[in-house]
């Protein structure tokens, strides 16, 4: 597995004036934790973090931060991440320590691979419920991916993560019985069939005049 290396500055100042100092620099806070270790204070370049991100492993790939001016070198992954809300820029990294020999957990995308033929042949429609896959293995072999073959899926099917097929050393550490994706059929459009409408009918009423006095 590639790993890149990300050099690093360490970061000694906080506050908000110092993010705006670090921005105007094209750099976003960032902090190094794990491992039993005090957490370090950083500062990265968003698009190094982009570039990971594009890569096939994404979050889960595994990478060297160097402190810069030293030949300090940790692996690390990404744990976290914040976006501005209305841009969706970069805004904070969380990176985790890793030690190559022990397990992490870590979540991993579902990859839905085929056209269920309760899709193709029987009219249904697909629900992928969960995208994602709590496993823990060594960093060294952590997937970019699962994949799930959804072909032989008919009308009723469905798939939990207790039925899929982990390579070995991977180990499922979620919910066992929750449902990865199913097929349902289409739910048949109710007619709504309008009561008709009686109109109120008053009774008619009769005033009777005033008796004419006889003459």
């Amino acid at each position: 597995m590639p790993q890149e290396v990300l050099i690093v500055p360490k970061r000694d100042t906080f506050g908000k004036a110092a993010i705006r100092d670090l921005k105007k620099s094209g750099m976003i806070p960032a902090v190094v934790y794990g491992l039993k270790e005090p957490p370090v204070a950083i500062a990265i370049s968003p698009k190094a973090v982009a570039r990971v991100l594009a890569s096939d492993a994404g979050m889960n790939s595994v990478m060297f931060l160097q402190r810069e001016g030293t030949d300090i070198k940790r692996h690390v992954i990404i744990k976290d991440l914040q976006r501005d809300p209305i841009t969706s820029r970069l805004r904070h990294v969380d990176f985790m320590r890793v030690d190559m020999t022990l397990k992490v957990r870590v979540k991993v995308p579902v990859r839905l691979v085929g056209t269920p033929i309760g899709v193709k042949a029987m009219g249904g429609v697909l629900d992928f419920a969960h995208r994602e896959i709590e496993i823990e293995c060594l960093p060294s072999i952590i997937p970019a991916h699962i994949d799930v073959d959804i072909s032989n899926l008919a009308v009723g099917d469905s798939i939990r993560f207790e039925q899929l097929t982990l390579v070995p050393n991977i180990i499922f550490t979620g919910d066992a019985h929750q449902v990865v994706c199913s097929v349902h059929g289409k739910a048949a459009e109710e007619e709504v069939v309008a009561a008709p409408v009686v109109a109120a009918v008053e009774p008619e009423v009769v005033k009777k005049g005033k008796k004419e006095d006889k003459k």
